[in-house]
Order: structure tokens, then sequence, then C-alpha cells
């Protein structure tokens, strides 16, 4: 089970930098890079060539941050268990996490952590699990703020519709996911 620390919300910049570790992780559908800071992982974004890394680490962060060289545990888990995930061998992860957002958003990260393996929910249907079922549009900001892609299976919320809608690593991804997860169910029968 994944558990979780939090952070402070965006808004209020720290003042000294936040010590991380990354990682990139080659994966079936591209790269992932990983954060760790000594509580957990902090970030785990699909990266592509063209993107410089280090732009959005301030806006990511919420402040200065400070690259630490070296391994870092919770990295080195952390590629060991994406792997897992991707060879089917793991439906489940087991990795400390440290999500840095508002209260609301760790609450709805918290309920995107209770969507099981291989299902999809609502938007809508998670803000009903929230308790607000007007609050779609805020639910779906949360959603997307998610800083740990596929730990924290955002992936699993869909439209109302069953459209692909909004994901950070492209609806591409949103989908071959979906199916990878769906596939590992058929695996089991």
């Amino acid at each position: 089970m994944l558990s979780a620390v939090i952070r402070k919300g965006p808004g209020k910049k720290q003042k000294t930098p936040l010590k991380i570790s990354t990682h990139r992780i080659r994966t079936p559908i591209g790269h992932l890079v990983g954060f760790a800071e000594k509580e957990g992982i902090c970030g785990l974004f699909f990266f592509d060539e063209d993107q410089i890394l280090s732009n959005d680490l301030h806006e990511k962060f919420d402040g200065e941050v400070e690259i630490i060289k070296g391994e870092d545990k919770n990295l080195q888990n952390l590629e060991i268990q994406l792997d897992e995930y991707f060879q089917h061998k793991r439906k489940h992860f087991d990795l400390p996490l440290a999500l840095k957002g508002t209260l609301f958003q760790q609450e709805i990260w918290s309920l995107l952590l209770q969507i099981p393996y291989g299902t999809v929910i609502s938007y809508k249907k998670l803000s009903d699990l929230w308790g607000d079922p007007k609050a779609i549009r805020a639910v779906a900001a949360a959603n997307g703020a998610n800083p740990v892609s596929i730990l924290v299976p955002c992936h699993r919320v869909i439209g109302a519709d069953g459209s692909m809608t909004g994901y950070a690593g492209g609806i591409w991804r949103k989908q071959w996911l979906l199916d990878h997860e769906k596939d590992q169910l058929r695996l089991n029968l």
C-alpha cells in the first residue's frame, strides 16, 4: 500500500531548496522521470526527448530545487516496481510517497488510490465520492495536478460519456495504460 506525506500547498514558496534525487526510467510508453526526497517519491512525470526538464522543476515543486547526486533507494525501488507493472507482475505499488499539494488535492489523490486496478470511474463519480457532485471541474483540476503518474492512478478517470479526456502524458498513454491493466485482468482469469 502506498503511504503519503502531506506537504504544504502551492502559494508558499519554500525558504530552503528542496533536496531531491532524480532518475530516468525507460518504459514501453516512453521515458518517465522519478523524483524522490528523503520521505519518498515526490514526482513521476513522462519525459519526451524534446523537453527540457529543469524548466519545469521550480513550478512542479513550488520553489527552489537542489538535485542531489547519487543513488536513492526509493528511486531504485520505483524502477523495479514499474518494470514489474509493465511486465504484468504487479498491480499495486508499495512505495512511500511525499506528495505536495493543497488539502483538497491530497483528498482527491487519496480517492484516486482507491480506484481498483483495471477499472475506470468518471470525473463526476470522483466528485460524488469526494462529497460534492457539482465540484467536477475542481476535482478534474486536482486529478490533473497529480505529481505521481501511474502510482496515483489518475489515468483511471475518464469522461462521463466514456471519453478519454485529459492526461498530462498524452491521451494515447492513458489509453495504453488502461488497455494494459485490462489485459492483465484477462490473463488472470
